[in-house]
């Protein structure tokens, strides 16, 4: 079984990736806050939270296992 498909790592990136998502969320809403926040670092945590969003859903689907059609 690869790394990739091992529940145990995948279990471990969901946590990393949650905690991260959160941190961003933090740090989203203190720049928001902001009113000489730098624009483009807000969009840009922005962006990368939305691909953190990304990869919690394609490693959450990895969990569900397969079900026949």
């Amino acid at each position: 079984m690869s790394e990739s498909l091992d529940p145990a790592f995948i279990a471990r990136r969901l946590v990393e990736l949650r905690t991260e998502h959160r941190d961003l969320d933090v740090a989203i809403a203190s720049l928001a806050g902001n009113l000489e926040a730098d624009e483009i670092q807000l969009k840009r945590l922005k962006k990368r939270k939305l691909r953190i969003k990304d990869m919690i859903t394609y490693y959450s689907d990895k969990l569900i296992p397969d079900e026949p059609a």
